[in-house]
């Protein structure tokens, strides 16, 4: 054994005394000591070293070293509106002045600029790293063992988990280098005919669902094949609950208004402040996929804590809204049995997904992609065997592979940067506060309705309206029979719950036309 390890270790040296003869005579540094120095190197690309950083990622900051900047100096008092001006570098721009603006250029080579990042009590970078890291675990253990959401919290917490381990760059987004920067006549620079970096495999799954509002969409596909509106149809008046329970919406919306004009402006990050609060409010519809949708196109940069707000609360109806339903009602009131619905023949249940678009479309075209999607689904399931194949593939295979899709793609937005902040926790209170809102202005409703009719509505029937499809119609049932054992109020519960996706989706329209 001995002479083997000579042996080798003699091959070794003359390898290396080759190398470093061939290395001197061409100026360079010999290959073996090069890939030393790489191996040596390596303890700084381990996550260990990443916790240790005090610094957001370059390219989120824009703040680069001087080694990897151009000379500044070289580039003082160019005009940047002058095409002849264009010059290489790979992360940002020298402006007239001379003043250097950091960034990056994206796939497309337009500049993404770099911004500062806050975390909460101004932790370094990867110590809020480290701190998402259980976080992200804790809602893995809410979904897995004490079945919260499951199917979205899962997914939406190991994207987080993903997003938030160091140096993996799964969020990283694609980078062109070494390209020639021109600039357009308002002064942003473009790059052409550079290099492109790939980027992360959660970056092209945001950029391809989020951002295009692509997977919200087959999500409500997916909802509508699995949405019966025979109880809507059978009780038509219950859409009154469903849009009393969007009170918990206009809440939230005027709360982060309040909020920004407190703490000012700049409190959602940059972000346009009734944007940000239109965003945030649609929180108090329960609706997570109309939030992710709403969002992504006014205030992408909120959409991790939005969206974990929204999913959140939605898992915790079982929590929240049975206190809520019994501090605002009597006994006598919960006891109230309603009768059976009527039987909702087939061509009522075609007709109404088409009659709902075509309002929709005259009233609120930009509310179109919601319910349009909603409808095709619900059509697709009342038309029969004759397209059974489509409504089973969208209720089945196809929300299954976006829940997963979607959920990774929220969670890639729990990165510390986004979510440890004094911004997170003020949407994630107002979310709390919004949606036990409008729990409460159903079971009101319900209350004023009994009023003035003849025929008596039980308010626990109202808390269904929130957009939590079934699982508020099945808290309100819940309660009933928790008062009264042979009181079933699912079917009844169902009317306002689908009439309260539909009221979100509205009010996601009417919220997008007015900021857009």
């Amino acid at each position: 054994m001995k002479r083997y390890l000579t042996a080798l270790l003699i091959a070794c040296c003359a390898f290396g005394a080759q190398a470093a003869e061939v290395g001197g005579e061409a100026g360079a540094e010999p290959a073996w000591r090069s890939t030393l120095k790489r191996v040596l190197d390596l303890g700084g690309d381990m996550g260990i070293s990443g916790f240790m950083k005090k610094n957001a990622p370059a390219y989120i900051t824009g703040e680069y070293a001087e080694a990897d900047r151009i000379d500044a100096h070289a580039m003082a008092g160019r005009d940047p509106h002058d095409a002849a001006s264009g010059y290489k570098t790979p992360n940002g721009y020298v402006d007239k002045s001379g003043k250097w603006i950091g960034g990056y250029f994206d796939d497309t080579g337009a500049f993404v600029k770099g911004h500062e990042v806050k975390t909460l009590f101004g932790m370094p970078y990867g110590v809020g790293q480290l701190i998402m890291i259980p976080l992200c675990l804790v809602m893995m253990y809410l979904a897995i063992v004490k079945g919260f959401e499951p199917l979205l919290l899962l997914p939406i917490g190991f994207g987080g988990l993903l997003a938030n381990c160091p140096l993996a760059g799964v969020t990283a987004p694609a980078m062109m280098h070494d390209g020639v920067i021109s600039f357009l006549s308002s002064g942003i620079p473009v790059m052409s005919g550079g290099i492109v970096e790939p980027g992360g495999f959660l970056y092209y799954f945001f950029k391809f669902g989020i951002d295009t509002g692509v997977f919200p969409i087959m999500i409500f596909m997916g909802v509508g094949a699995m949405t019966d509106f025979g109880p809507l149809i059978a009780n038509p008046k219950m859409a009154l609950l469903g849009g009393a329970a969007q009170f918990g919406i206009f809440f939230a919306l005027f709360g982060a208004l309040g909020l920004a004009a407190l703490f000012g402006a700049d409190f959602f990050g940059g972000v346009d402040p009734v944007k940000a609060a239109a965003a945030i409010g649609i929180i108090g519809g329960a609706d997570g996929p109309t939030a992710i949708w709403l969002t992504s196109r006014l205030a992408p940069d909120l959409l991790g804590a939005i969206a974990v707000a929204a999913y959140s609360y939605m898992a915790l109806v079982p929590i929240i809204q049975p206190p809520i339903m019994n501090a605002l009602t009597t006994k006598k009131e919960r006891l109230i049995k309603m009768p059976p619905l009527r039987e909702v023949k087939k061509i009522e249940k075609i007709c109404f997904p088409l009659v709902v678009l075509l309002l929709c479309a005259v009233l609120l075209p930009s509310a179109v992609p919601l319910i349009g999607a909603l409808m095709l689904g619900n059509l697709a399931k009342e038309a029969g065997t004759s397209v059974s194949r489509i409504a089973d593939t969208m209720s089945n295979a196809l929300i299954n592979i976006v829940t997963i899709m979607l959920g990774l793609s929220v969670g890639s937005k729990l990165a510390c940067e986004k979510f440890l902040s004094g911004t997170t926790l003020g949407i994630l209170a107002l979310g709390l506060c919004a949606f036990c809102v409008g729990t409460a202005a159903g079971v009101i409703m319900a209350k004023i309705m009994n009023l003035f009719s003849k025929e008596k509505v039980n308010p626990l029937i109202g808390s269904a309206g929130v957009s939590a499809v079934p699982m508020a119609a099945r808290v309100s049932n819940k309660v009933s029979l928790q008062n009264d054992p042979t009181n079933f109020l699912l079917m009844q519960a169902m009317g306002p719950n689908v009439s309260g996706v539909i009221g979100s989706a509205v009010v996601a329209g009417v919220l997008y036309t007015l900021c857009r």
